[in-house]
């Protein structure tokens, strides 16, 4: 079992996200914003984070990139679960550190394999 941090804004896809990690067998551990997140991770060294990226305060790739970037979360994959869904979304993305990259709307199957894929490596 993996503990799950899941960054989003939205009441409704943060309670979305947390009922499939929950059922996968995860812990979920949440946050409102991209600063809550980031706080989030340093208080608590999650396994993963799914971190939305449309977010007040600060936006997922912020967020992502500031703790991809500190020496005491850049061991935490961070995996992009976002509406943006151009493909230069996905390059900045994955140039801010996270190790996937999931558009909305998705299936409990796209996020159950990508939750697996990354909790592999």
């Amino acid at each position: 079992m993996a503990r799950i941090l899941i960054v989003d804004d939205s009441p409704s896809q943060l309670m979305g996200i947390r009922r499939i990690v929950e059922k996968l067998g995860h812990e979920a551990l949440t946050a409102e914003d991209g600063a809550a997140g980031v706080e989030a991770a340093k208080r608590e060294l999650p396994d993963m984070i799914l971190m939305d990226v449309v977010m007040p305060n600060l936006n997922g790739f912020q967020a992502t990139r500031s703790i991809t970037r500190d020496p005491t979360t850049s061991h935490i994959p961070v995996v992009l679960v976002t509406t943006k869904d151009q493909d230069t979304d996905r390059v900045w993305g994955m140039r801010q550190g996270a190790k996937a990259y999931l558009t909305k709307p998705f299936s409990e199957s796209d996020l159950s394999d990508v939750i697996g894929q990354v909790m592999k490596r």
